[in-house]
């Protein structure tokens, strides 16, 4: 139920941290950076499904490609067979396994709009233990990869066999408080298998607007976020433990509004087996609190005989709702744009909004869709060279075109694009516009329309003005001037939450929970 935003969630930050460490290539071609997560397995379990995923800085198709698993030291351990039936594999000798893609494979940008990284995976592999593998067994996997025109590489990903065991999440619980206001809300996990759990971590996918003030020295945090906690407790078989959480919405959060958080419970060596990457590729931790240790309950903290893997995660996670109360709104403040030129030259038309606040739009859903869209019209006599990615032109228009903006919009930022523009013909005056939270035919329903100061909506794009000025629309539109404006947009680090700043610090390719606001790292 959860696995595909986890999924999804800590793809992104592990692929921003394996891209940026990719060594700069020789000829032209993007870098590829491949990953396979760490795997630990319980005899008599079920065997795990994994996929090579594959990351770049610019959009990139390779055709021909070929994945090579070797695991010669677990060959009479473990099994890798192809989980895709269409899927050309071979076994050329033991502990090998050589599958052919039968396509080829795009790396498609992945969320948040400009994000920069560029990702897909591969067909699906099984690895599922022999009946010789025992409790303590260990080897790697190297899994590499060969495509046309010399792409190449490799990772090695480690497989180990441990216990099985059961964490269960508590109840989902509602809590209320008002922007800027506090909240409790509890923690609950519970054992629901047949053997002892010996620690166990729960991480956290909170909305952008959730924060803390604690820093309890288990727990990890990205500036005011609460990212993950570890704790040496044991739990016996049909036993749970709780604690509560201590939490407040931030000043600009939307109101009235539902704010989700999420939390999910993971044996020690699952959580390694996400976060190996974060240590191999140097990605920035969150930081460790200072504070006193959060505790579960007064249980003596125990030393693993064995690594322990959840043998049933579907019912390991738990949830709130916060219901925002009161009224706090958003203005989206259209930017427009001053150009001059001479008839054959190429200008900048730097243009977008600003969220003049008071509140923070967050539109991270499961549709992943964009927080408002903005409507760019060209002035008449030119033509546009370069467009930004982000938008598109209108079927009805050959000169209007649609651009989404990210999922979170931040109070007080700026969020701009670069249109360059031709000047065909030389018209004095010549205008067009700037149109934020224009509608938009997409999944979710479209535009931001609850702007609370819609006059501002718009501002003009003026080229060659006969007067000093220009911008915005007769008086009433935007932040004029767009092409002197900072571009600033949302922090990196801020967009996707949770699923980014883990991944950032290093999780793999299955962590935290659905929902529909933004997170941060672990």
């Amino acid at each position: 139920m959860l696995k595909h935003w986890l999924r999804w969630l800590t793809g992104l930050g592990a692929a921003g941290a394996l891209v940026a460490a990719a060594p700069a290539p020789a000829v032209a071609a993007a870098p590829i950076a491949p990953y396979f997560q760490d795997t630990t397995l319980a005899v008599g379990s079920e065997p795990a499904i994994r996929a090579l995923l594959l990351y770049a800085n610019e959009p990139t198709t390779l055709s021909k490609v070929s994945v090579r698993y070797e695991y010669r030291s677990l060959a009479n351990k473990i099994t890798v067979v192809s989980e895709d039936d269409g899927q050309r594999c071979t076994a050329p000798e033991p502990g090998v396994l050589v599958c052919e893609e039968p396509f080829d494979v795009v790396l498609h940008e992945e969320p948040p709009l400009g994000s920069g990284t560029y990702r897909n995976g591969l067909k699906r592999v099984r690895i599922g233990l022999t009946e010789d593998a025992q409790p303590g067994d260990s080897g790697d996997v190297v899994v590499s990869f060969q495509a046309a025109g010399g792409r190449s590489g490799s990772y090695t990903s480690r497989v180990r066999v441990g216990e099985g065991v059961d964490l269960a999440g508590g109840p989902f619980t509602t809590a209320s408080a008002k922007p800027d206001g506090k909240f409790s809300v509890p923690l609950v996990v519970a054992n629901a298998g047949d053997r002892t759990v010996e620690g166990f971590v729960a991480v956290f996918d909170l909305a952008y607007s959730i924060r803390t003030t604690n820093r309890f020295s288990n727990c990890r945090y990205a500036d005011d976020h609460l990212v993950s906690c570890q704790f040496d407790e044991e739990i016996p078989v049909g036993t749970g433990l709780a604690a509560t959480l201590n939490l407040e919405l931030a000043r600009d959060t939307y109101a009235p509004t539902n704010q989700s958080g999420y939390a999910q419970f993971l044996t020690v060596a699952d959580f390694e087996d996400l976060t190996k990457v974060r240590k191999a590729v140097g990605a920035r931790a969150a930081t460790p609190g200072s504070g006193p240790k959060l505790t579960l309950a007064k249980a003596p903290g125990a030393t693993r005989q064995a690594d322990q893997t959840d043998v049933n995660p579907g019912n390991d996670y738990t949830g709130w709702t916060i219901k925002a109360t009161g009224t706090n709104g958003t203005d989206l403040a259209a930017i427009g744009a001053a150009l001059k030129g001479t008839a054959g030259t190429v200008v900048t038309a730097t243009v977008g909004f600003r969220n003049n606040g008071p509140a923070t739009l967050d539109n991270v859903s499961e549709e992943y869709e964009a927080a408002t869209h903005t409507d760019v019209e060209l002035p008449p006599g030119t033509s546009a060279v370069e467009v930004p990615k982000n938008c598109w032109l209108r079927q009805d228009s050959t000169r209007t075109y649609l651009c989404a903006s990210e999922m979170l919009l931040v109070a007080g930022k700026t969020y701009t694009m670069a249109f360059r523009l031709r000047i065909d013909k030389v018209i004095p005056n010549a205008r067009g516009a700037v149109r934020v939270n224009a509608p938009c035919e997409c999944p979710a329903g479209g535009g931001f329309k609850a702007d609370i100061k819609p006059a501002n909506d718009k501002a003009t794009i003026v080229v060659n003005a006969a007067q000093s000025g220009g911008g915005q629309d007769d008086g009433d539109g935007g932040d004029g001037g767009g092409g002197s404006l900072p571009i600033t947009g949302t922090p990196t680090n801020l967009i996707a939450g949770l699923g980014v700043l883990l991944l950032v610090t290093g999780a793999g390719s299955c962590l935290i929970a659905r929902r529909r606001s933004s997170r941060f790292v672990a």
